[in-house]
């Protein structure tokens, strides 16, 4: 049976899109359908209506429903990772994680969908290699951030506080809004990682 030209009242008309453009519209789309309405809700048919194109590019494009997911986590941590200043690369304490209250404002959607994931992994333990890999990606991203700006390092422990305590503001600013008070929040974690950095420039000092 083959899609008609005709679109129906509602439904977004279907365009013909290039393969880069095609492909990043369509994991936009799964992360909005995901964000909207829960894992269960991602079907290939849901993803094109959403981006407004055929079943048939989807399928073409990622093949499974597996694949389609897989693609569409590393998709938002991308994204994330780039908007959030998570690693700055300078090592300067008021660089780290700049814009955060921003980057959930105008994209409430992409960090929604990973919430989703995590909590869908709870039912669905073949999620967790997945989302474990590719959180990996966070904490790398904010250890290596952390080294760059305190002398002795960062271990592990710390590693994870921090993005836990960024990850928390977020889910927070999510569903409470409040983008000032992630901010503020933001801003005495800085406090803090300037009270570290000091700590080691003084150990480091007294150890020459």
């Amino acid at each position: 049976m083959t899609e008609t030209a005709e679109t129906p009242e509602g439904r977004k008309p279907r365009r013909r899109m290039n393969y880069g453009e095609g492909r990043e519209a369509l994991l936009n789309a799964a992360v909005r359908v995901v964000a909207r309405g829960g894992l269960r809700r991602l079907t290939y048919r849901a993803v094109a209506e959403e981006a407004g194109t055929t079943h048939g590019l989807v399928v073409h494009h990622f093949g499974s429903r597996d694949a389609l997911i897989e693609e569409a986590v590393a998709h938002a941590i991308r994204t994330s990772l780039n908007t959030s200043a998570l690693e700055p690369g300078t090592g300067k304490v008021e660089d780290f994680s700049v814009g955060v209250s921003e980057m959930v404002t105008a994209d409430p959607d992409i960090q929604s969908f990973q919430y989703e994931l995590l909590l869908e992994a709870r039912r669905r333990p073949e999620l967790l290699p997945h989302l474990r890999a590719l959180y990996d990606e966070y904490f790398d991203a904010t250890g290596r951030e952390l080294s760059r700006m305190l002398p002795d390092g960062a271990g592990q422990p710390l590693t994870r506080l921090v993005f836990a305590a960024l990850d928390g503001l977020v889910l927070h600013q999510l569903v409470f809004g409040g983008p000032e008070i992630t901010d503020a929040a933001v801003e005495e974690l800085r406090s803090l990682l300037r009270l570290l950095q000091d700590r080691s420039d003084t150990g480091a000092e007294s150890r020459d």
